[in-house]
């Protein structure tokens, strides 16, 4: 039998990353954090620990703060681009580079202050080779709540099923979800917002008998709008929301005060894509 070295990569993970741009008086702010993966012919440090091919993964961080000054941060697809293509062009022992950026969002409170947005994240992951760039945006922990228009019935029962059917219900969820561009777009801000936009409103818009039906909802409602997206990869968790017995108190509960639950939770997982989308260059996820 022999022992063979499998897939491998590495890099510097997590780096945080704030730029203030001042204009005059007024500042914009972009907080990042940011992740770096290099693979390709890495063999040698593994087998043997000659380290001749490889890039200390503190000069990756060094290079996120550097770009960050010479070139600007701009929307974070934009800005792990930049740096995928600048360790494939410097490196030349490197075959593929990654990198994923989480976007944190700030309100503006005046010109110089401002408020750290709570809901969201914005997510944001690059892939490049020689050959091919894959863009994959997304968020997650985008919270969505209906307090009607949602049923859940005619499921499969066994000698375990205790869950009552119903006809109306709170549907919550909180969404995690990323989407593979079939090129680069042209106006990635426009594009996130849209894409954003569009699964919002398929949500609300959704008279829904399961979650997954929702889900597809979302996704082709999505791919509809916007046409640069290839794919879109959703994992909803069913956030439940349990109606109270308030009968030992003698009231009645229309629908009206709910026990929102926290673990265990459903958890609805699904891909929709176009029928001629080009295949992925490498995997992703979300």
């Amino acid at each position: 039998m022999a022992i063979v070295l499998g897939p491998n990569r590495y890099g510097k993970a997590e780096t945080r990353l704030v730029r203030v741009t001042r204009d005059g008086e007024t500042h914009s702010l972009t907080d990042l954090n940011v992740s770096i993966a290099l693979s390709g012919d890495l063999a040698a440090t593994h087998l043997t620990g000659d380290n001749a091919g490889v890039l200390p993964t503190d000069t990756m961080k060094n290079t996120v703060y550097a770009f960050a000054k010479k070139h600007g941060v701009g929307e974070p697809e934009e800005f792990g681009l930049l740096l995928a293509r600048h360790f494939l062009r410097t490196q030349g022992q490197v075959r593929a580079a990654r990198v994923a950026i989480e976007a944190y969002g700030w309100d503006r409170l005046g010109p110089h202050s401002f408020r750290r947005q709570g809901g969201w994240t914005r997510l944001a992951e690059v892939v490049a080779t020689a050959e091919r760039e894959q863009v994959v945006s997304g968020v997650t922990g985008m919270t969505l709540l209906n307090t009607t228009a949602s049923e859940f019935h005619g499921f499969v029962r066994d000698r375990y099923t205790t869950l009552p059917e119903t006809n109306d219900r709170i549907l919550a969820t909180a969404v995690d979800a990323g989407w593979r561009h079939l090129g680069e777009t042209g106006d990635w801000a426009a594009s996130f917002e849209g894409a954003l936009t569009s699964l919002t409103e398929a949500f609300v818009n959704t008279y829904s008998l399961s979650l997954q039906q929702t889900l597809f909802s979302m996704g082709s409602h999505t791919l509809h709008e916007r046409p640069e997206i290839a794919e879109i990869r959703l994992a909803l968790p069913n956030k439940h929301h349990y109606l109270v017995d308030l009968s030992v108190f003698e009231l009645t509960n229309d629908n009206e005060v709910f026990i929102a639950g926290d673990r265990p939770y459903g958890l609805i997982e699904g891909t929709v894509t176009r029928d001629d989308a080009p295949p992925a260059l490498a995997e992703w996820y979300r």
